[in-house]
C-alpha cells in the first residue's frame, strides 16, 4: 500500500508551506473514514488509504511538535510520524468502533520515538523500557528549570519504576550543554579550546605517510564502491551522504522516485551494506 501513496512532504526550506498546506485539507466525517477504511480493508484501494494518511497530516504536524524539545529538525519529525501514520492506516479496522486518530497515535509516536533514540547523543542510556519512559518524561514532570531536589527524584524515580540514580544521570545528560572541542574562533584569546591541550598521536612522519596512503586507498575504494551500484542506488546514496550541502530526506527522494519512503531506506541500507563489503576488502 505504502509504495504507491504520494502526499506533500516537509522539504527543509518550506516546513511553514508544507504545515499551511495539510492544516487547509478537510477533515473527514466519522461515516466517510469507516467507508474508506472498509474500501482499504475489503479492496486493497490504495486511493482510499491516500485520503486516510492525507487527512490525518495534520495530526501527525502535532504530535510532532511536542518533541522539538530533542534538538532534531521539525521536519524529520514529521516524515517519521507520517510513517508510523501509514502504518497505522494500513492496520486500521472500522469494525472495531473506534476512530482513526485514535489509533494512528501510538504509531505516530512510536516511529518519533525510534526514530530521536537512533539519532540523538543521549542514546546509549535509554536501553530499557523504564529508561526510555524516564528520557521521554522527565521533561514533562520537572516544575520547573531548577535542579531537581532529592525528594522530587525519589517521587519521579518510584512514578516511573526506575532508580533515583538514573533520575539524577537523566537530568544531568538531558540539562548539559556539549563542550565544543574546537573553539572555531579567529579571535585569539578564544583559541585555548579543549583540543589546544590534547596531545597528537599521529603526528610521527611514517604515521602521516601510513596514514596518507589510507586515504587514497580508501578514496580510490569509494569511488569503486559506488560504481559497483545500479544507477538508482548510486544515486540515492550520494544525495544523502555525499552531497555538498543539505542531503535528500527520505520523502523527497520517494517523491522524485514516485515510490514510499520506506522503499527508498530499502535501497539505501541494500546499497550502504554491499559497499560497507567492498570497502572492507580495501582496507
Amino acid at each position: 500500500m505504502s509504495q504507491a501513496l504520494t502526499f506533500p512532504v516537509p522539504a527543509a526550506g518550506s516546513l511553514d508551506q508544507y504545515i499551511q498546506s495539510v492544516n487547509r485539507m478537510p477533515m473527514l466525517s466519522e461515516q466517510q473514514e469507516a467507508d474508506l477504511a472498509t474500501r482499504l480493508r475489503d479492496e486493497g484501494d490504495v486511493n482510499a488509504a491516500r485520503q486516510l494518511v492525507m487527512s490525518h497530516l495534520r495530526v501527525v504536524v502535532s504530535i510532532a511538535r511536542g518533541y522539538l524539545g530533542y534538538g532534531l529538525p521539525h521536519a524529520d519529525l514529521i516524515q517519521e510520524g507520517n510513517i508510523g501514520l501509514m502504518k497505522a492506516v494500513k492496520r486500521f479496522d472500522p469494525s472495531r468502533g473506534v476512530r482513526l486518530v485514535s489509533f494512528a497515535i501510538h504509531w505516530i509516536k512510536a516511529e518519533i520515538h525510534e526514530y530521536i533514540l537512533k539519532n540523538w547523543r543521549l542514546v546509549k542510556i535509554a536501553t530499557t523500557k523504564a529508561q526510555r519512559k524516564l528520557f521521554f518524561n522527565l521533561r514533562g514532570m520537572k516544575t520547573d528549570s531548577t535542579t531537581l531536589q532529592p525528594a522530587e527524584v525519589q517521587s519521579i524515580a518510584t512514578q516511573l519504576g526506575v532508580k533515583p540514580e538514573e533520575v539524577v544521570e537523566m537530568e544531568t545528560r538531558l540539562t548539559g550543554r556539549d563542550i565544543p572541542l574546537d573553539a572555531g574562533s579567529d579571535d585569539e584569546d578564544e583559541r585555548f579550546a579543549p583540543i589546544a591541550y590534547l596531545p597528537d598521536p599521529h603526528a610521527e612522519p611514517s604515521a602521516l605517510v601510513e596514514q596518507a596512503e589510507l586515504a587514497h586507498l580508501q578514496d580510490t575504494g569509494l569511488r569503486d564502491a559506488l560504481a559497483s551500484l545500479d544507477d538508482r542506488s548510486r544515486a540515492i546514496v550520494q544525495r544523502r551522504w555525499l552531497a555538498e550541502g543539505d542531503s535528500a530526506t527520505l520523502h523527497e527522494l520517494a517523491a522524485e522516485y514516485g515510490v514510499s519512503a520506506e522503499r527508498i531506506r530499502q535501497i539505501e541500507a541494500k546499497a550502504m551494506q554491499k559497499m560497507r563489503g567492498l570497502l572492507a576488502a580495501v582496507v
